[in-house]
């Protein structure tokens, strides 16, 4: 896919001659592009793989009845080999590229327009939920088991024992219970430091929306927080976020264990190869992970986990 490619899709699928059009990194094997026309900005993605776009089409669709800032699919379809998804834009950048640049109140409207934003997607229907699932099953022992094949499979930089620990803690009966109580509810779980849009201090967007996961949506404040601690800042953005959610012992616990689930994640990719690129790791990563795992661990100890 180049660029002569979208100018003309652009001009066969929306009938416009575009006037710009600017290439995202983005993953690989799916190009994306903002393409500017005459009065607008739009969003091309496109891929050499069979219906790649699927499960986004799918959820934007349902997302796009509950009021919340969502790209709205303007087309769709096959376009010289490529399928191709041509998205409403949003102005804005990843808060993790605007964070320092943030104020404390504008971080804690953010938090609470995402709060709202999670309420109202916990109550998208679902559909073909195992009468089986298990939250403990499908998240938690499959975040962990991942965790340490990944850090044996890489070299042991990091102590496969950190994530034994956390197995055996899931499996006490206060964390266990919870786990249990916890139901397949609708959640946006890729919105830590990234996907989530940010123009003049608001939220103006939610992207790459390319599935949703279904349990506790704990898990994106807390994948928050690792990625914030793993990239120097204050976590002010997460208290807030802890604040709005109105969390009680238990469930600060629960939080709190599943930052130190993502911390291992964390530690799991380094020195893993993606394609053509291996996650960066030397002794001054490895050093400053520890140091995270530590510091979340004793939150986690000093966390009084009742009702």
């Amino acid at each position: 896919m180049n660029e002569e490619k979208i100018v003309s899709l652009c001009q066969n699928c929306m009938a416009e001659q575009p006037k710009k059009i600017t290439r995202c990194t983005v993953g690989h094997g799916n190009y994306v592009y903002i393409v500017e026309l005459m009065d607008r900005k739009v969003v091309v993605r496109c891929s050499e793989e069979t219906g790649a776009y699927k499960d986004t089409i799918y959820w934007l669709e349902k997302l796009e009845t509950i009021d919340i800032p969502v790209p709205r699919v303007l087309g769709k379809g096959m376009f010289e080999g490529y399928e191709y998804l041509i998205l409403t834009y949003f102005e804005g950048q990843d808060i993790g590229l605007v964070y320092t640049e943030l104020t404390a109140e504008e971080k804690r409207e953010i938090a609470r327009a995402v709060v709202d934003i999670q309420n109202k997607v916990s109550a998208v229907q679902l559909e073909d939920i195992p009468k089986d699932w298990s939250w403990k099953e499908s998240f938690v022992d499959d975040m962990l088991s991942r965790a340490k094949e990944r850090i044996i499979a890489n070299g042991c930089y990091f102590e496969p024992e950190k994530v034994d620990r956390l197995m055996e803690e899931s499996t006490k009966p206060e964390l266990a219970d919870y786990f249990a109580s916890i139901r397949p509810v609708a959640y946006l779980d890729d919105i830590s430091t990234k996907n989530l849009l940010i123009h003049e201090g608001h939220v103006s967007g939610v992207i790459d929306i390319d599935w949703m996961d279904v349990g506790d949506k704990l898990t994106f404040a807390a994948m928050t927080k690792m990625a914030l601690m793993n990239m120097g800042c204050d976590t002010d953005y997460v208290t807030y976020l802890l604040e709005e959610m109105h969390l009680n012992g238990l469930e600060q616990k629960a939080f709190t264990f599943y930052a130190l689930l993502f911390c291992v994640d964390f530690m799991g990719e380094r020195g893993m190869w993606f394609m053509d690129k291996q996650v960066p790791v030397n002794e001054e990563i490895v050093k400053t992970m520890n140091g995270i795992y530590e510091r979340l661990w004793e939150e986690y100890i000093n966390v009084e986990g009742s009702m």
